[in-house]
């Protein structure tokens, strides 16, 4: 196999195999769009100055916008081709990116990720059988899984306004928590601040209003993926998400990854279905649906300390899979925006040390996960950093994510 001309770690998740797309400023200077390959960033606004994607010709350098929705919205066929350049150029010692290497690569600990994309809607999925009979458990010993779970992806609609690229910390937040059925609810901050590890999916490709995607198109319509931690005030939760479902225990905040890794970069990651029991109804129903075989990690880093793996586990799990989801989602007519995010729910394996939350983890906060000999969470303290990585492996090639860091600040007021 041709090697590439730039120096790159085996063990990096952003090999010439990857190039996943994103949004960096350095210094003072505007945001624009880079790839991500091995400790660089390649500038895609200058390099398309340089003249670097001769073959389009575009009435402005979509480079050079704050988010890469504009440059998404020119379809897959165009990404495609961005990312067949730089994988050419990379392997040839006199391409015009070797030629202004010194211009066009920058080193990413210079430079700050930005939000990769304008999140219009956001919908959070709750895929993972593992994660949805554990979690059912704690309140349904009997009877995990409510009677709709096997025949339709279970969803609500969350807050787009509060996604936040990784690295931006959150204040712990305050609301309504009753610890006793029969007193009168109280105002202050949880006690019980938790993370859900997700896949998110960004739509590519505007749906028409009023005609349902069909499940065999669905991924048609999808761009790529970012790692997801969906923050959540379980005490918060527990009092206020019957019978419509959370609202502030979950809307305060959501983080994703700076790097959109793109579904032809995954097409080597597909993984065999999940066995689904009973079939789904027709439009549900795609003979050919894959998964994606992704390992993915959670750490806890307390203030001062080193950090603590507390979570493997894999995307191959999810029950409900991409396609499935965007069918059902745009079943009714509903129509999806590009820059929209779809997101997988908590994803778990079988066992506390593969559960995606600490809910799951700790049998909602009454057996803690032991950090150290010293260290233990029930639920997330003060100070606590979220660390959440993936990346899949075939043949020798790596295709990565890279980190979704949260921390934990005090609650305000």
């Amino acid at each position: 196999m041709q090697q590439p001309w730039l120096s790159i770690s085996q063990n990096s998740d952003f090999s010439i195999h990857n190039l996943p797309f994103g949004i960096f400023q350095k210094d003072n200077r505007p945001p624009a769009a880079c790839v991500a390959i091995g400790d660089y960033v390649i500038d895609l606004a200058a390099a398309f100055d340089f003249g670097l994607f001769s073959k389009y010709v575009l009435a402005e350098n979509l480079f050079r916008k704050p988010v890469l929705n504009d440059f998404i919205s020119q379809g897959r066929e165009f990404s495609g081709y961005v990312r067949s350049v730089l994988q050419e150029s990379l392997l040839d010692p006199h391409s015009l990116l070797k030629k202004h290497a010194e211009t066009l690569l920058i080193k990413q600990s210079n430079v700050q990720m930005l939000m990769p994309i304008k999140v219009g809607n956001y919908t959070d999925f709750y895929s993972s059988e593992e994660h949805a009979t554990t979690v059912g458990k704690l309140f349904r010993p009997d009877n995990p899984l409510f009677p709709n779970w096997k025949h339709l992806p279970v969803a609500y609609h969350g807050r787009a306004s509060s996604i936040v690229i990784s690295g931006t910390s959150i204040h712990r937040p305050m609301g309504q928590i009753n610890r006793d059925a029969t007193a009168n609810p109280i105002f202050a901050p949880t006690n019980a601040l938790d993370y859900e590890l997700e896949l998110a999916f960004v739509i590519g490709k505007d749906s028409d209003m009023g005609k349902p995607i069909p499940v065999e198109q669905a991924e048609d319509y999808v761009f790529g993926v970012l790692l997801f931690n969906d923050w959540s005030a379980r005490d918060i939760q527990r009092w206020e998400y019957q019978p419509l479902g959370p609202f502030t225990s979950k809307n305060f905040a959501s983080g994703i990854s700076p790097w959109i890794v793109t579904m032809e970069a995954l097409a080597l990651l597909r993984s065999a279905p999940q066995i689904q029991n009973p079939e789904p109804l027709p439009y549900l129903n795609h003979p050919e649906r894959k998964g994606f075989d992704i390992d993915l990690t959670i750490a806890i880093k307390p203030e001062n300390d080193d950090e603590y793996v507390v979570s493997q586990t894999n995307a191959k799990h999810l029950y409900w899979n991409i396609s499935q989801q965007v069918a059902h989602h745009t079943v009714t007519g509903c129509n999806l925006n590009v820059g929209d995010l779809l997101a997988t729910g908590t994803i778990s394996g079988n066992g506390a040390k593969s559960a995606g939350c600490l809910l799951e983890a700790t049998a909602g906060g009454k057996q803690p996960i032991q950090l150290s000999d010293s260290k233990s969470r029930r639920f997330l303290e003060d100070g606590d950093e979220v660390i959440m990585r993936g990346f899949g492996e075939k043949n020798g090639i790596r295709i990565g994510f890279g980190e979704l860091r949260g921390k934990v600040l005090p609650a305000i007021g």
